[in-house]
This record gives structure tokens, C-alpha cells and sequence, in this order.
């Protein structure tokens, strides 16, 4: 069943919306950009966190890191759905890939955006109506930065092991090493 309200792009009666992030500045600027928008924000830093404040009033919107602290974000998806079918949640991540978006959409999640994500594509995909394409990216990725990208989520699936993604990158150990210790390209 689809809420009309949520069809036009608007809100609809409930406003409700779960951010989950551990990254505690980014989390509360989006708080604060998206209450602007009209949402009734709860926010939450880890999946513990958030899967305490989906259990207790699970949301009509929902915003959800992929990777937290404590664990998976997408646990925080499963238990939304399994609470309310007609949340609208959305994974961020700065680690994606198709895998990870195939799964989140399998869990309920209606759309996959990268970090760095604005309040107003948040709020674009939120609200979007059921069939309607996205925009593509005014200043999408650059080669340099998908790159880097792909290490950093080797590196973290090596669980941090610089000598571990290096052979799986098939890269020598310090050119890695000089690679992580640089800022992310644009």
C-alpha cells in the first residue's frame, strides 16, 4: 500500500525519522538539516542504539550507516522492517558496494546513497515516489576516489591489517601504507 502523502514527495502524518551514524558531527548536522525539512528526528550512534530506539517506536523514515562501531547497520533494518513494513529507509556508506546494496535492498532499505550524502538528496530519496528514477550525481565520483574507496573497504574487511590488504590488492605493503596516509581525493 502506498501512503499518498509519501507518492507527492511530501512527508505525510508521520514525521518520524531514525538517523543512525557514528560519525557524531555529521549526525547531528543531518539532524538538524532534515528537521528543518519537517521530520520529528531520534538519533542514534551505534546499532545497539539503534536497534533499542527501532524496537521501542519504530519509524516511518529511517537513515542508516552501513558500517558502525558496534556492527551492521543493515541489523537495524531487518529489525524496522520486522516492526513496521512501511518504513522508507535508506543505507549510507562510504563503503559500497553492489553486494551491500543488493542486500539492503533485500532487507527493506528503498535506496543505497554514498557519503559524503546532503540533507537534500536524503531527503530526495526519502521522499521519492515509488518508480521514480534518481538524478544522476551533478559532481559524481572521480576515478582517484573510487580508488581510494575500494581499498579503504578492503582494508577494513582485512580488519585493519596493512600486509593482509596488500596482498589481496595485489600492492606492495608502503605504497598501501602511503595511500592510507593520505587525505581521500574529491
Amino acid at each position: 500500500m502506498i501512503n499518498e502523502d509519501v507518492a507527492d514527495g511530501d512527508i505525510g502524518p508521520d514525521p518520524s525519522l531514525l538517523l543512525v551514524d557514528d560519525d557524531a558531527p555529521f549526525l547531528k548536522r543531518l539532524a538538524r538539516a532534515m528537521e528543518t525539512r519537517g521530520f520529528v528526528v531520534e538519533t542514534a550512534e551505534s546499532v545497539a542504539e539503534g536497534l533499542a530506539k527501532a524496537k521501542a517506536a519504530p519509524p516511518k523514515y529511517a537513515v542508516v550507516d552501513m558500517r558502525l562501531g558496534d556492527g551492521n547497520g543493515l541489523d537495524i533494518i531487518d529489525a524496522i522492517r520486522q516492526r513496521r513494513t512501511d518504513t522508507r529507509m535508506i543505507v549510507l556508506t562510504g563503503y559500497g558496494n553492489i553486494a551491500t546494496a543488493v542486500n539492503a535492498v533485500k532487507l527493506g532499505a528503498i535506496d543505497y546513497l554514498a557519503k559524503p550524502a546532503d540533507a537534500d538528496e536524503v531527503a530526495a530519496a526519502l521522499t521519492r515516489k515509488p518508480g521514480e528514477k534518481a538524478e544522476p550525481p551533478e559532481n559524481p565520483m572521480s576515478a582517484d576516489r573510487v580508488r581510494w574507496e575500494h581499498i579503504q573497504r578492503v582494508y577494513e574487511m582485512c580488519e585493519r591489517n596493512v600486509s593482509e590488504t596488500a596482498r589481496r590488492l595485489n600492492m606492495h605493503r608502503r605504497t598501501l601504507q602511503r595511500i592510507l596516509a593520505k587525505r581521500a581525493p574529491r
